[in-house]
Formats: C-alpha cells, sequence, structure tokens
C-alpha cells in the first residue's frame, strides 16, 4: 500500500465541490476524493478540462450504451492524466521560491523524513551534497490520490428507451463500473451510506480490486462508517465475496458535512475506542473470511491480513485535535472537509457561495429536513437555492423541476419513482394533505414537511457550472451547499498553504475566540438532536420510540462519563483546558437531565442518569 506523503485528505463534499479537487492538490500528495454519481456534472467537467487541454472534446450523449459509466472513465482517466503532467512538470522545477516542488517539501508535516532531508538541502553548501540530496528528494516526490465516492443508498434503477431496465445499469452500479474501468492507481472507492447488497455483490466480477500483491492494490476499497458494528458487518460481507476492505473511513455522526447519520447517541471517542481496541479481531476475522473465499475461487491467499486503515473525520478543526486523535486512538489519516471550502486552491465553491460561507456563523448552519432521502442534512441558510425554493412557494408553484432523478425513489402517486423535492410530487401531496381533514395545526406541518424538502442533484452540482461557465442545465443557476457545523469557526478565504500549515500547527486561521472543543461540539449537537426529538414525541407519544431515547440517553451519558475520564489524557498537564473541559461536560450533563425532567417522558427514561 503506498503511502501519501500528508496525514490528511479531503473528504468527498456535494456533488461539485470536490468534482476536480485532485486537479488542484494531488500534485503536492494530497489525497482527496471526486464524487461520481452525476454523471451530467461529470461531463461537463470532460467539456470543460478539454478546452483547458487546447483537446477536441467528443461528447458522450445519453444515447450512447453504458453512457454513464463511459463518463466517468474518460473523466477520471482525463484527471489521472493532467495529475501526472502536472507531477512530472513539478519534479523537474528548479529549487527557487514559490515554485510549485518548494511548495510540495515546505507543506509537507514538520516531522515528515523528506521534509528534513529539504531542509538539510536549502542549508548545505557542499555542492556534492546537495546534489545527491536534491536526486532523494525528486525521486521521492509522491502525488495524493485520486479517490472517488459513491454513495451506496444513490442507486436509482436505469432503463433504455423502450422502458426495459439495463442490465448492471443502476446509477451507483454503474458509477462503480465506470471508476474501476478508469486507468487510476493507487486509488480508492469509498462507499457510503451503508451496505447496498446489489452493488457490493457486483465487486465480485472484477479482478481490478484483487491484490497485486501483499498489501499491494491499484484499486482499493473503502468503507465510511458511523460505528464499529456498521465497519465490523460490512467488512465481513465485502470479505465472504474476495473483496479487502483496506481502510474504515469514520465520520461524526453529526459533526460532519452533508448527510448526517445520527447514532444512537454514540459519541465519537468511545466510538474510536471501540475501533482501537477492536481492530486486531475485525482484521482477523475479515481475514478469514477473505482467504477462505479467495481458496475457493482459486486465487492466491496471503499468510497474513492485508494493511487495514482507520481515519477519521467530522468536525476537526485544530491541529491539537489532529494530533490527539492521530496519536491516542492510533489513527492513520484524518479528514478535513468543510474548512477547504474556503480553499479556492483545492475546492470549487461559486463565489456568492464563498462569500456566505465566511460569513457563517453557529446559527447559519442547520440540520434541515431539506433531503428527498428522508436522512437529515447539515445545510447553509441563505443560499440560492433557499431563495428560489421560497420564491417558488410564494408563487404558488412549490417543488423543483426534477431532471436528474438520481434521489427519484416515491411512488407515492405514481408507477414511475419521483423525487419528493420535485414539482409533480409536491403539488399532489398537498392536495392530498388539504383533502384529509386534517386540524390547522397538523395540516400547517404537514405541509411544511414538504416543502422543506429541496433538490440537491442539481444544487449541489452548480457551483462548478457557474465557477467555471460550463453547461449543466439551462435556467437552472441556483446553489446549496452542506457544511459540517465546523465551517462556522472558520471565517475567511485562505491559501492552500495557509490552511495545511493550520492542519499541522505551523499557524493558525481561527479567529473566532470561543470555539469548543470537537468533542464538546459533537455533544452539544446531540442534544439538540435528542431535544428535537423528545419534543416531537411528547406531541406523538410512541413506546417504542420512549424505549429508543432511553437507550440514547443512556449511550449519551456514557460517553460523556468517558470523556470526563479521558480530560487528563487529552489536554495533559493543561490544568486551565482540563477544567474548560471537564465544565462543559458538567453543562451537558445538567442539560440532558432538564431535557429528559422537562419532556417527563416517563419514570423509565428520566431515571436514565439516575
Amino acid at each position: 500500500m503506498q503511502p501519501t506523503p500528508h496525514t490528511f485528505h479531503i473528504p468527498v463534499m456535494g456533488l461539485a465541490y470536490t468534482i476536480d479537487s485532485p486537479i488542484k492538490v494531488a500534485r503536492f500528495g494530497i489525497s482527496s476524493v471526486i464524487s461520481i454519481i452525476e454523471d451530467r456534472l461529470v461531463e461537463s467537467m470532460r467539456r470543460h478540462y478539454y478546452k483547458e487541454l487546447q483537446e477536441h472534446f467528443i461528447p458522450i450523449t445519453t444515447k450512447e450504451a453504458d453512457y454513464r459509466a463511459k463518463r466517468i472513465t474518460d473523466y477520471l482517466n482525463l484527471v489521472n492524466r493532467i495529475v501526472q503532467q502536472q507531477v512530472e512538470k513539478l519534479k523537474n522545477e528548479a529549487f527557487e521560491k514559490d515554485s510549485e516542488i518548494v511548495q510540495y517539501f515546505e507543506m509537507l508535516p514538520s516531522d515528515h523524513a523528506l521534509r528534513k532531508i529539504y531542509q538539510l538541502f536549502t542549508n548545505t553548501n557542499d555542492i556534492d551534497e546537495k546534489q545527491k540530496l536534491e536526486k532523494l528528494l525528486r525521486d521521492h516526490i509522491k502525488p495524493g490520490s485520486i479517490d472517488v465516492n459513491i454513495m451506496t443508498k444513490v442507486d436509482r434503477e436505469s432503463k433504455d428507451k423502450n422502458g426495459t431496465l439495463r442490465e448492471d445499469g443502476s446509477d451507483a452500479v454503474a458509477a462503480f463500473r465506470g471508476y474501476v474501468k478508469s486507468n487510476l492507481t493507487n486509488s480508492s472507492v469509498i462507499f457510503s451510506a451503508g451496505l447496498n447488497p446489489r452493488l457490493y455483490n457486483y465487486l465480485e466480477k472484477f479482478t481490478e480490486l484483487d491484490a497485486k500483491a501483499w498489501g499491494e492494490f491499484d484499486k482499493k476499497v473503502v468503507i465510511k462508517v458511523s460505528d464499529y458494528r456498521s465497519a465490523f458487518i460490512q467488512g465481513k460481507y465485502l470479505a465472504k465475496k474476495g473483496i479487502w476492505v483496506s481502510e474504515f473511513r469514520i465520520e461524526s455522526g453529526l459533526n460532519c458535512g452533508g448527510h448526517a447519520f445520527a447514532t444512537d447517541g454514540f459519541l465519537l471517542g468511545p466510538i474510536l475506542e471501540e475501533f482501537k481496541n477492536k481492530k486486531a479481531e475485525l482484521t482477523d476475522t475479515m481475514h478469514q473470511l477473505y482467504t477462505a473465499s479467495l481458496t475457493a475461487q482459486q486465487k492466491a491467499i496471503f499468510d497474513k491480513p492485508h494493511p487495514v486503515k482507520i481515519s477519521v473525520q467530522g468536525g476537526i478543526g485544530t491541529h491539537e485535535e489532529d494530533l490527539f486523535l492521530r496519536e491516542h486512538y492510533s489513527i492513520d489519516a484524518t479528514g478535513w472537509g468543510s474548512p477547504f471550502l474556503l480553499v479556492p486552491e483545492a475546492t470549487t465553491v461559486d463565489d456568492e457561495t464563498l462569500q456566505l460561507l465566511c460569513q457563517a456563523d453557529e446559527n447559519a448552519i442547520m440540520l434541515s429536513k431539506n433531503s428527498p432521502l428522508g436522512v437529515r442534512f447539515n445545510y447553509l441558510k441563505g443560499t440560492t437555492s433557499e431563495k428560489e425554493k421560497i420564491n417558488r412557494i410564494t408563487l404558488g408553484r412549490p417543488g423543483s423541476p426534477c431532471t436528474e432523478k438520481h434521489l427519484a425513489t416515491n411512488t407515492e402517486f405514481t408507477t414511475e419513482p419521483i423525487c419528493t423535492a420535485s414539482r409533480e410530487y409536491q403539488q399532489k401531496k398537498i392536495i392530498q394533505l388539504k383533502s384529509a381533514n386534517l386540524s390547522s395545526q397538523d395540516l400547517e406541518k404537514q405541509i411544511q414537511a414538504i416543502l422543506d424538502k429541496e433538490c440537491l442533484c442539481v444544487g449541489l452540482s452548480n457551483a462548478a457550472s457557474l465557477k467555471y461557465e460550463v453547461p449543466f442545465l439551462k435556467r437552472l443557476k441556483a446553489v446549496n451547499i452542506c457544511p459540517g457545523p465546523n465551517i462556522a469557526y472558520f471565517s475567511k478565504v485562505v491559501s492552500l498553504r495557509d490552511m495545511v500549515d493550520h492542519i499541522y500547527g505551523r499557524k493558525t486561521i481561527i479567529q473566532v475566540s470561543e470555539r469548543p472543543h470537537m468533542f464538546i461540539k459533537e455533544i452539544g449537537l446531540y442534544l439538540d438532536y435528542l431535544r428535537e426529538q423528545l419534543q416531537e414525541l411528547r406531541e406523538k407519544p410512541d413506546a417504542k420510540r420512549i424505549k429508543y431515547f432511553e437507550d440514547f440517553s443512556k449511550n449519551l451519558a456514557e460517553g460523556i462519563q468517558y470523556y470526563k475520564r479521558l480530560k487528563e489524557d487529552l489536554f495533559d498537564h493543561a490544568e486551565s483546558l482540563q477544567q474548560k473541559f471537564g465544565q462543559s461536560l458538567s453543562d451537558a450533563e445538567e442539560m440532558l437531565h432538564k431535557i429528559l425532567e422537562e419532556l417527563s417522558l416517563n419514570k423509565q427514561a428520566s431515571a436514565v442518569l439516575l
């Protein structure tokens, strides 16, 4: 497994925001993740970069067989070619101030061996020694990996013009085929949003996922998870098919960008502790099943398990937090997402949305119900997409034109699935609700729940269309964006160099004086979520839900106790920081008591912390 020189990666963000991040950062050794689910956006980016290279662009139209996979394959090959050219150019540059080869080595972690060699190189006056060091440095330049993300739940069936289902043509399956047929090497496909049997079973067909030797894969499989149980289940499922999971990418349930999959009150620290304690068990279990499958397929087996990386992302904002996660929990890498939205050298955000992100405070990010998937969604208020949605409602024409249909899953009113954010669905649903003899309060609440839904396929793609002036969809230019709550503490556009230096503790770009520790912030988000959910339960009691929230509260309380035991390790000898952290935990514990007491669900729920 070829290591990349940095200890962090840039996770997938939206559809457009990291669509070309490898072209911007890979030559500096930084890994990033492209979303490949929106093939119309991929086609627009193909058009843009062929023009940039002054090469002839040949469209891949929807009339072509397997057009979706073909678009993805060609775009990834194009990105790979551009990055390879960039790296060769960088390798041959002179070591001059502000040159990219100098930036490459100066952005490396402070304790990285190559950075130390670079410092020796810059400080020596011995000509022979300098030439030896220069050759060593040039020979060891490695690009960051070009990775892709597939959200497994976005797997709509595809039909031809005659209405016949295309074999292996569903969205996620075709996207994977597009990736696996690309010429990327030392690359990973990240599966997020849970186990999709159809997609996971499809992986068996491709030898491109096979190991070339122990620990060596051209294309690796990575699973994004929110807890150990999910990792164990998915890791075993794939191992039984002879597919090795090279990395589990742990993400905070609520302190993250995009779709937020709240755990049952389990906090990030205890989750990481479980991974640390059970990693050997996970790896050994996978290896046994993997070996049995390879044996049955008459493929080469390996005496010991391939390496398994554990990484974490969601809410990390300081060097100290990053370092603690890597050292205390033996984490291999961290993911820094939302802060990079303010780095135009790394991500693709249109100018208006970029300014909105700079102005965002804690109240600007909401855990919305805007996603048509029915999953909670961290959302920035005030976007052009939100304004457009409100304007349509005001004009009596709620809902969006549904052009992409990636999230079309509802068949309540139609034979063919439609999207709950579409104009067709919302108009039909509102008519149904108005005829259901509901109380005015219930009617208003249920209609609002319908109107909340917002088109994500277009809104999360348009930033690239606006930024690069490439065609996407005529007359549909609105943008929405889904940063994590952490964006509230980053308030200005910064350079790639400054962001990397911030991550490695060489400078700080946070200007907000009172930023809560990432663990404290996550607790607050879970308390807010619990308060909201229990309020809904109070309005409509449900015995099963009461039991669920009893367990949720118990897990949350145990997480708070865990952090109380952790605070000395977390802050070492800094007593003032320990006291501040401890006070925040006590405040959270008190709030948890109050939530249960105020709502008075039942005696059992009130006794969770007694």
